[in-house]
């Protein structure tokens, strides 16, 4: 009898980060997806505590770079090369087949630059607005939800086109695997923050519907650019949404 693909943690490992996990055959990411967002939040927790811890130590502007582009280096940019690659897209073309052909090239144009160093911007500068137990909770919940809402997305929305490598294990996504990827990721984020996991849900899912929604009229459907876009700006979302929160609440366990 034929031995099943892994899949699990391990799998989920090695497809999101740089981190080196040698698997004997090819991984089923279908069956992985669900640890993606315990994935995520282990990556939000190396790039929290050193945000937190350094900026004990040093300054919080200076702790918030150093744990954001930790998180950057982990996963090798794997998700803000999809928002460059899709804003090149959906700004630079003007088919739905010149988009496409935009998404395989590995270049970046004006307006991948400016949204992939947007994004970066926009989370040092909200992690540098916390103090460092909001920063550690806000980057573990970030991180998680923000896979999460990619996660939720493979199982719900059309894909743009048959290859990739987004679309090939999303195609195989069930909406069961898919929710319980989501309820997987909104439960790390509830033993992060507590009831904060409520708003912050909220906001992950608003720039993945709204993502869904321009892909859909762009390119016909998503891609694999489109869940590391989703994974972005859900990731955004939950750290703008922390610094508001964490100016009048204070994280449960603190």
């Amino acid at each position: 009898m034929p031995e099943r693909p892994p899949g699990g943690f391990l799998a989920a490992v090695q497809f999101l980060t740089r981190v080196p996990v040698r698997l004997r055959r090819p991984p089923d990411l279908a069956t992985a997806v669900v640890w993606f967002p315990v994935v995520g939040a282990l990556v939000g927790a190396a790039a929290g505590a050193i945000a937190a811890g350094l900026g004990e130590v040093s300054t919080p502007a200076v702790g918030a770079t150093v744990g954001v582009l930790t998180g950057v280096l982990v996963t090798g940019a794997f998700h803000e090369d999809g928002l460059a690659d899709l804003a090149d897209a959906v700004a630079g073309g003007w088919t739905r087949e010149r988009r496409l052909e935009i998404l395989k090239d590995p270049r970046h144009g004006t307006y991948g630059v400016a949204a992939l160093t947007g994004s970066i911007v926009l989370r040092v500068v909200a992690v540098a607005s916390l103090g460092p137990a909001a920063a550690f909770a806000g980057l573990v919940s970030a991180h998680a939800l923000g896979r999460g809402a990619a996660v939720v997305t493979m199982g719900w929305a059309p894909l743009a086109r048959p290859d990739g490598l987004g679309a090939g294990y999303a195609a195989a996504v069930t909406t069961r695997q898919a929710l319980a990827g989501g309820a997987v990721a909104l439960g790390l984020a509830a033993l992060a923050t507590g009831w904060w996991c409520g708003p912050l849900a909220l906001a992950a899912a608003v720039p993945a519907v709204l993502l869904v929604i321009v892909a859909r009229r762009a390119l016909g459907g998503i891609t694999g650019d489109v869940l590391g876009a989703v994974e972005q700006l859900a990731e955004c979302a939950v750290l703008v949404t922390v610094t508001v929160l964490a100016r009048h609440h204070r994280v449960w366990w603190t």
